[in-house]
């Protein structure tokens, strides 16, 4: 788990990313900013920083800043009571994204998972560059890692909850225990 110190420096981080990128935010967008370190408290290596503009019934969008070779852990978007899984389509604002998908793996993948390899097990790659997207249909299993550089990817979907997540690795806690 990250300290308050951390997370602070982590949100600081990612709204002066944003904004080197000239991406305007109000004081209360920049104070909304997640902090996801999915429970390991090894951000530089898993995790990742969200800013969500809206998540209604009907749909979501939000910012994804990745720090250089930052992961995403694998996951899916399951269904659930009447509602079929989230569909999103992640689009490359800045600098470089792997995204791994369900189909045949690639030989040579630009991206090795950082730890606990056993918990990614789908490595069809895809490189997004800026201005270039890909659409993951529901209850689809991906993984996602931004390249030296770091990335900012928009996510635009059908409605977001994160609590129903289902990551491979079963150590995995997506919604923070603690927020500062």
């Amino acid at each position: 788990m990250l300290s308050e110190a951390e997370w602070e420096a982590a949100r600081e981080r990612t709204v002066e990313t944003l904004a080197e990128h000239d991406f305007v935010l109000t004081d209360e967008e920049a104070a909304d900013v997640e902090i996801a370190d999915f429970g390991f408290g090894r951000l530089e290596e898993v995790g990742l920083e969200l800013l969500t503009y809206v998540n209604t019934d009907r749909y979501c969008a939000k910012e994804l800043v990745m720090f250089p070779g930052q992961v995403c852990p694998e996951h899916r978007h399951p269904p659930f009571d009447d509602y079929p899984g989230k569909q999103e389509t992640l689009r490359c604002r800045a600098g470089t994204v792997s995204l791994y998908v369900e189909g045949e793996a690639t030989s040579d993948p630009a991206i090795e998972p950082p730890f606990n390899a056993e918990y990614y097990t789908v490595g069809h790659e895809v490189v997004l560059e800026p201005g270039e997207q890909y659409t993951i249909d529901p209850d689809t299993k991906h993984w996602f890692a931004a390249g030296q550089e770091g990335a900012i990817v928009s996510e635009f979907s059908s409605p977001s909850y994160d609590e129903k997540d289902v990551f491979t690795d079963p150590e995995i806690r997506r919604v923070p225990e603690e927020t500062y």
